[in-house]
């Protein structure tokens, strides 16, 4: 078998190469927030948003052409790239968090954090965290556990309490940040386990002016401004570097920031530079905050001995007018079909930019990347040995990093909003559900009613990168396998070798997809 095959060319090259020393460079992982992956000028030179800065680290460092978040939203993928597990083996199966949601990541559960303090690092996270934390709840009030809470539930927690089991407890020493995305409850910066200002007021933002309805309502800080948000993770992010790179230790720096998502906010010196659209311009800035922390490093002398990932936490969202965007030229996931929220490349395909002057050579690589892997490959460059109770689908890719041969990954599972799968092995990549088990067109239940068949096989690897020929007919042995490696690894609770895992709840690979609402009913949320 193939898995085989690859196994024992891994063994080979190990065999033939001097086992890696184990080292100590600082970390920082860039997570955008709905970047897509022809955002980035590098990826998609036929692009018309201008990247600058992102394009410099794929110009000094390796630029990964084939990797995928675990999830097509965001919350799973925070989990997945924090954690190496996928996200579906958690009890959030589908869709995401809320800004009040109750903690997702399991106590006693490593994280990459966690990890890093065990071997002498100091960890920070600056931005969006979306994990949820334990707020304190009102007597008598609730809130969603695995969903976004309700309007009627905004109010529900005491802003001015202490907040439990947030990042600090999972292995960042410092914390700053939105609990949430930016157009979630509640609009207030939060410092380790206190908000730093109270939500008193009650408001709302424009997702993407004009005509682009309002973020939701709720609980705002006075003087909060979601313009502000992305200069004061930029500014905080850059004293965080100046102040530990004089500190002589090594430090793990985790920026999810919360753009270009909604609401689609670029500050007045931005608004019109792309000559495109807000969103463009919006990315134009993410792209001058890259910069920025960029610029700490060389200031600071320490860029030769940092590890940068920049990466995104999905496909780009709809809500960056797409077919606007297309009209002027730019193709905002560089022709992959499909955008955020879908099991179509377009969903889960993001740029992935890793630079390291110290050890890596400019290069660029085909090899298949999850953004679980990122966990397995820090741990390999410091030395870290991981138990078979952590990291249990995160692969090391440091030996395509380092130009040592082909990392031991060779398939990776996709997962959708609405909790559809998909697996891609080598050239081909098998599909669960009848349409994009997302947000663009075909909806599975649309896809239903048009008669298309519930299985979808593709050739990504034989040019089909559109994903616009349907084989599953042509290959039944081919679906077969895929399935039944899916199933495998389902069942065994991890993708890596090792002791079986048992997952939070079962999971299900087929869901009934609900049959089309009849003609002049109002379809539910």
């Amino acid at each position: 078998m193939k898995t085989q095959f690859l196994a024992g060319l891994v063994l080979g090259l190990a065999a033939a190469f001097p086992a890696f020393a184990a080292e100590r460079p600082n970390v920082i992982v860039i997570l955008c927030d709905d970047l897509g992956y022809g955002d980035v000028k590098a990826n998609h030179p036929a692009g018309r948003i201008t990247t600058p800065h992102m394009d410099r680290i794929a110009r000094e460092g390796v630029r990964f052409t084939d990797a995928h978040t675990p999830s097509s939203v965001c919350t799973p993928t925070r989990y997945g790239l924090l954690t190496g597990r996928y996200n579906w083996r958690t009890r959030l199966q589908r869709g995401v968090l809320g800004g009040l949601s109750p903690r997702l990541i399991e106590p006693g559960r490593e994280t990459i954090a966690s990890m890093l303090k065990k071997q002498g690092y100091h960890t920070a996270v600056v931005g969006k965290w979306h994990l949820g934390m334990d707020w304190a709840q009102l007597p008598g009030k609730t809130v969603s556990e695995l969903s976004i809470e309700t309007a009627a539930q905004v109010n529900n927690v005491d802003f001015t309490a202490p907040i439990k089991n947030g990042p600090n407890s999972v292995g960042f020493d410092r914390y700053f940040g939105i609990s949430a995305s930016l157009d979630m409850v509640p609009y207030t910066f939060i410092e380790n386990d206190r908000v730093t200002k109270a939500p008193t007021l009650t408001r709302s933002f424009p997702m993407h002016p004009p005509h682009a309805g309002e973020a939701r309502p709720g609980p705002t800080a006075p003087g909060f401004e979601v313009e502000h948000v992305l200069p004061e993770f930029t500014r905080q992010a850059v004293r965080y570097i100046d102040e530990r790179a004089k500190a002589g230790q090594p430090f793990f720096l985790y920026l999810p920031l919360a753009s270009p998502h909604t609401p689609i906010a670029p500050n007045k010196e931005w608004i019109g530079r792309s000559g495109l659209n807000l969103y463009a311009d919006f990315v134009m800035e993410t792209d001058w905050a890259v910069g920025e922390v960029l610029a700490a490093l060389d200031r600071n002398g320490v860029a030769r001995d940092t590890i940068v990932i920049f990466t995104s936490d999905n496909g780009c969202s709809p809500q960056a007018r797409i077919e606007e965007l297309a009209a002027k030229g730019h193709a905002v996931n560089g022709g992959l079909r499909g955008h955020k929220a879908d099991l179509f490349d377009g969903g889960h395909r993001v740029p992935f930019l890793v630079r390291w002057p110290a050890r890596v050579k400019p290069a660029v690589s085909d090899q298949l990347v999850c953004l679980t892997d990122i966990f397995a490959t820090v741990a390999e460059v410091t030395g870290a040995k991981l138990p078979d109770d952590t990291a249990e689908d995160s692969f090391s890719f440091l030996p395509a990093l380092i130009g040592r041969g082909p990392s031991a990954r060779d398939s990776i599972v996709h997962h959708s909003i609405s909790g559809a799968f998909a697996i891609r092995m080598g050239e081909w990549k098998l599909a669960l559900a009848p349409g994009s088990g997302g947000w663009s067109a075909p909806l599975d239940p649309e896809a239903v009613k048009q008669g298309l068949p519930d299985t979808q096989l593709y050739r990504i690897g034989g040019g089909d990168l559109a994903e616009a020929n349907n084989l599953h007919r042509a290959y039944p042995d081919i679906v077969a396998r895929l399935n039944k490696l899916l199933e495998k690894l389902v069942a065994d609770g991890r993708s890596t070798p090792g002791a079986p895992q048992a997952n939070a709840a079962p999971v299900v690979l087929r869901k009934p997809i609900p049959a089309p609402a009849a003609k002049g009913k109002k379809k539910g949320d």
